[in-house]
């Protein structure tokens, strides 16, 4: 992967604060706290759906949602076509049940932090639908919360299940081999001025 490079022949780095928070297995104990609360907010908010008949057996309070946003002037016309054309095929029939059921995967997946990088991209996916057809409340906060998690997913579960998933299982991309690795940043540190200016 090629790097950008100032004129000063300096590689542009992240600020060693954002190398941290996502990269640094310490930081996955800051993300831990972040994630339980998240994670809680899904389960609690699929919970109050599951006791509601209206999401749960007649999916009118998901019909009764998409015409009220069809109906509202400031909704963006794309999105007003895509809830039409899901009541017009009379989907809340079966989309409330959905919408609940992946609230409930997607809070219990961040709680435990199992594929928390995966988890916290369906929950932003969700927070973001929510917005856009004009459900604010906690919405924008859990969105944000959630795009922290997505670009620490290598740490945001350390303290949970991805600890172990993660080493297991991989990614399906390729990393450096570590030896590579290690062989890189012993090059770098015998060129560097500084370990240069230490050893005379």
């Amino acid at each position: 992967m090629s790097n950008i490079v100032t004129t000063k022949g300096e590689i542009l780095q992240d600020p060693p604060i954002v190398q941290t928070l996502l990269n640094d297995p310490r930081a996955g104990l800051v993300w831990f706290f972040l994630r339980i609360w998240l994670g809680w907010q899904w389960v609690h908010t699929a919970w109050l759906k599951l006791q509601d008949p209206a999401w749960i057996d007649s999916g009118d309070a998901i019909r009764i949602f998409w015409q009220q946003m069809v109906a509202a002037p400031d909704t963006p016309a794309w999105y007003q076509g895509i809830m039409q054309a899901l009541l017009n095929a009379e989907a809340w029939t079966w989309f409330g049940k959905v919408v609940l059921y992946a609230e409930f995967i997607v809070g219990i997946a961040l709680i435990l932090g199992l594929f928390t990088g995966i988890a916290a991209f369906l929950g932003a996916f969700i927070s973001w639908n929510f917005i856009m057809s004009g459900s604010i409340s906690a919405n924008p906060v859990m969105f944000v919360i959630a795009l922290g998690l997505i670009m620490a997913w290598k740490v945001a579960g350390y303290v949970g299940f991805d600890f172990i998933l993660l080493p297991w299982l991989g990614t399906p991309w390729h990393g450096k081999p570590l030896r590579l690795l290690s062989r890189e940043w012993s090059i770098t540190s015998k060129d560097d001025p500084d370990d240069l200016e230490e050893s005379a």
